[in-house]
């Protein structure tokens, strides 16, 4: 009992910050989300209407909210592999015996990370730039012409895709990275041995032993990127042809453009069920392949 009390204690506090800042807000969206709050109820609470789960059928019936929920699977069936792709070679470049001053590219490597993502995007905007860009620059160097590639509905989601792929990728490499690093060396000195060529013991050592690690850094990255919100509020704002207006974007644009408060805590929920059938269906697939 004694010892009960005293877990209490020192749990008290952090249970406490929880409920106040995590479960509350939780459950007051849960309710807002019910109703059909806005700007005239938040003048007057008077105004406010219970409306069940009509927030949630008028968002079936809306095309942008399609429109943005194909966006946002586009972006984490693309961005996804790709950012995973790249963290992995990076890491294994950093594991390799070839490498040379390790802790400066690792920490060369990692920068994109910590760096402001607005800020970041914003350079970004201008690189791309169809006139002025460095990009387009280098292009015409080389005969290509000019690409519009924030402006043409088919480049602006795939160049948002290959920021988003720069600046992650590096959390996840240092993740990769202490991964291959715990992977035992006599594994690799025994397939040596047996004649097995760098791309088999790849295949049959690498992976395998990292696939604890690749489920996290893909439950990681998935629930990430269906986040997806800050590149194309500040470098295509949702543009053009809402081809870049991501689940999290139409519910900034519900919720603080036009004040349907209700409606943008119903896509909130929407998105936090998306995001549970995803990594659900990850680890559900990281068991069956031994991962866990």
């Amino acid at each position: 009992m004694h010892a009960r009390l005293v877990a209490w204690v020192f749990a008290g506090p952090a249970l406490l910050v929880l409920a106040v800042f995590f479960a509350l807000p939780v459950a007051a969206a849960l309710l807002l989300s019910l109703t059909d709050f806005d700007l005239y109820a938040l003048a007057d609470p008077a105004h406010l209407r219970f409306v069940a789960l009509g927030n949630y059928l008028d968002l079936l019936r809306t095309p942008l909210f399609w429109k943005s929920l194909g966006n946002t699977f586009y972006f984490v069936l693309v961005g996804v592999p790709v950012s995973i792709a790249l963290s992995l070679a990076a890491a294994l470049l950093l594991d390799s015996p070839l490498a040379r001053m390790r802790a400066a590219f690792r920490t060369a490597l990692f920068a994109p990370v910590v760096t402001t993502v607005v800020a970041v995007a914003v350079i970004w905007r201008y690189l791309f730039h169809t006139s002025y860009g460095l990009v387009n620059w280098a292009l015409g160097h080389v005969g290509i012409a000019p690409v519009d590639w924030l402006g043409d509905p088919r480049w602006a989601m795939p160049t948002i895709i290959a920021f988003a792929a720069w600046k992650n990728f590096g959390y996840n490499m240092v993740i990769l990275l202490a991964g291959l690093q715990a992977i035992p060396r006599d594994l690799y000195e025994a397939a040596r041995i047996d004649g097995a060529s760098r791309w088999r013991q790849f295949l049959h050592i690498t992976l395998p032993q990292l696939g604890p690690v690749l489920l996290v850094v893909g439950v990681i990255t998935v629930s990430g990127y269906f986040q997806l919100f800050a590149e194309p509020y500040v470098m295509t704002r949702g543009d053009p042809l809402q081809s870049t207006v991501s689940v999290l974007y139409h519910m900034f644009e519900e919720g603080f453009r036009w004040w349907n408060l209700g409606r943008a805590s119903a896509i909130a929920f929407v998105l936090f069920v998306v995001i549970l059938a995803a990594t659900t269906l990850l680890l559900r697939f990281g068991r069956r392949r031994g991962a866990l």
